[in-house]
């Protein structure tokens, strides 16, 4: 890998958290993207101590010593974990046709950088992939004889995309009605528990009682048709389970017990592409209904967002 540069674009989602984001950016920096996008959120004025933690995180990440053109989206309001990042990659997107995204709580294994660029130049003209995973959560099931399989699910703890896949998200869901009302989710999910799991949360989407964007991506490659990639190996250390996080508070948690490893390259392409059917439906009843359930999992995501659990942070 010494003869092989990055010459994809980086885009770092930050918001509060030194500790997390300078083991994110130090990864970054190894990486040495032409290109960086630094999107952060502002503080919120009812958190003592929140603009110090804010600026903090600021600091670090405007620390660049390379050759890099860097652009800045700073907020200084809080628009909170679902327009922030969601207006931020919009943004990115408008600038440049395709992208690495790094929230501050996902730690990327070297190698997730080549795979990411690779994949992206291999399937940059075949809409039917959407998004490229760095998260793997099969815990060695499901395994594949290439070096990646397809998904209908687009994990965004580390990822990557284009322009013509992004210009399909809608924060808003907008036509999330007339899906419900014709039953599509079951064509989609072909299971009626995923299909009540997923109704639930869209509903709330809808109804602005859930902060969120990654859901909605999600929405978006589903109903285009979209695919995910997901890579053999596990390539994003998930580093975002602490007491004042917004979604992630159980440090106990098997995802944060994830471990990366190293992609192998010359990548091995598979000769198709279809869905891995059985490690989606591994991925739906295990990391989707894990505490216990997607709807108990978004209740919480409520809870917290209507003020029943105080402690915030991405």
């Amino acid at each position: 890998m010494n003869d092989w540069q990055l010459t994809t674009p980086v885009a770092a989602i930050v918001f509060n958290r030194p500790h997390t984001t300078a083991k994110v950016f130090e990864a970054i920096r190894q990486a040495k993207p032409p290109i960086l996008f630094l999107i952060a959120d502002g503080p919120r004025p009812d958190k003592p101590g929140e603009a110090e933690k804010c600026a903090a995180v600021r600091e670090i990440v405007e620390k660049v010593d390379w050759d890099c053109q860097v652009y800045k989206n700073f907020s200084e309001v809080n628009l909170g974990c679902g327009k922030r990042p969601s207006t931020g990659i919009d943004w990115v997107f408008e600038t440049v046709e395709e992208a690495i995204i790094l929230e501050d709580d996902c730690l990327p294994h070297p190698s997730f950088f080549r795979y990411c660029q690779e994949l992206l130049e291999h399937y940059r003209h075949s809409d039917r992939i959407m998004t490229i995973c760095g998260l793997n959560v099969q815990f060695g099931n499901n395994p594949t004889d290439y070096s990646y399989y397809f998904s209908r699910y687009n994990h965004c703890w580390g990822w990557a995309s284009w322009r013509r896949a992004w210009k399909y998200f809608d924060f808003d869901l907008k036509v999330w009605p007339e899906i419900r009302e014709k039953n599509l989710l079951q064509d989609i999910l072909q299971d009626s528990h995923a299909v009540k799991s997923w109704t639930h949360t869209f509903d709330i989407i809808r109804e602005n009682k859930l902060d969120c964007w990654d859901f909605q991506w999600i929405f978006a490659n589903w109903v285009h048709g979209g695919l995910a990639i997901t890579p053999r190996e596990n390539l994003i250390k998930y580093i975002g389970y602490t007491e004042d996080a917004t979604h992630t508070t159980n440090e106990l948690s098997q995802y944060n017990q994830l471990v990366t490893e190293v992609m192998e390259f010359p990548l091995k392409h598979p000769p198709f592409i279809i869905r891995h059917d059985k490690a989606d439906r591994y991925t739906e009843s295990t990391y989707f209904d894990y505490q216990p359930n997607l709807c108990k999992r978004i209740n919480r995501k409520v809870r917290n967002i209507l003020g029943l659990k105080l402690s915030q942070s991405w």
